[in-house]
């Protein structure tokens, strides 16, 4: 079966520059585009080698989408391609398990290196002297179902509206946000919300929440 690297971005123009990359560092790779998180999913049932992932989709926004792929892909290289060029992002990214990130602002010949490193099993990130964030760590402990909760508590949503969005009872979503304070080491929603802010990479987040 030829390999296959999907390139999931919404920019058509992005994924053909994208595409001449791949094409250097997998002469022989099927290159599969897809324009949003779901359709690449769809496709990483297939099979792939590789994912090329854009942080910024009609249904994504920031780093959860490399949470919720990395837990249900977990042998899959994931190399995120972004216009964020902030050190915090890169280390995020590195931390949560991606395999490279690759600046939108590289040129070809770095894009290239970059994909000829995750093609040799090997990391390739944007130099950065951020130190690993506890936070992260908790927030990758959580199940899918939990940072969907955690999720709709960002958008200030009530129990009740939770658990209708959800399909669940409301006892459901007490229960879960409970364990999401216990494993992210907060009391109360603020502080949930100010944790789950670090997976953004449009804007300075807060530092780690008292303890």
């Amino acid at each position: 079966m030829a390999q296959r690297i999907i390139i999931a971005d919404d920019h058509p123009l992005f994924r053909t520059a994208l595409s001449h990359a791949v094409a250097k560092a997998w002469p022989e790779a099927q290159i599969v585009e897809a324009s949003s998180a779901g359709a690449a999913r769809s496709e990483l049932e297939g099979g792939a080698e590789a994912l090329l992932l854009d942080l910024h989709m009609e249904d994504s926004n920031g780093l959860s989408v490399l949470m919720d792929l990395r837990q249900e892909f977990p042998a899959l290289p994931i190399a995120i391609v972004s216009a964020s060029e902030e050190p915090r992002v890169y280390a995020a990214a590195q931390q949560l398990g991606a395999a490279a990130f690759i600046p939108k602002s590289s040129g070809l010949d770095e894009m290239r290196d970059a994909l000829n490193a995750v093609r040799e099993g090997d990391a390739w990130f944007p130099e950065s002297n951020v130190e690993e964030d506890d936070d992260l760590a908790r927030m990758a402990s959580l199940t899918p179902a939990q940072r969907r909760i955690l999720e709709a508590m960002r958008k200030g949503l009530l129990n009740k509206q939770i658990a209708y969005e959800l399909d669940v009872s409301e006892a459901t979503v007490k229960a879960h946000i409970t364990a999401i304070f216990r494993k992210l080491g907060v009391n109360n929603r603020t502080q949930a919300v100010l944790v789950a802010g670090k997976l953004d990479v449009d804007q300075p987040v807060a530092d780690s929440v008292p303890d």
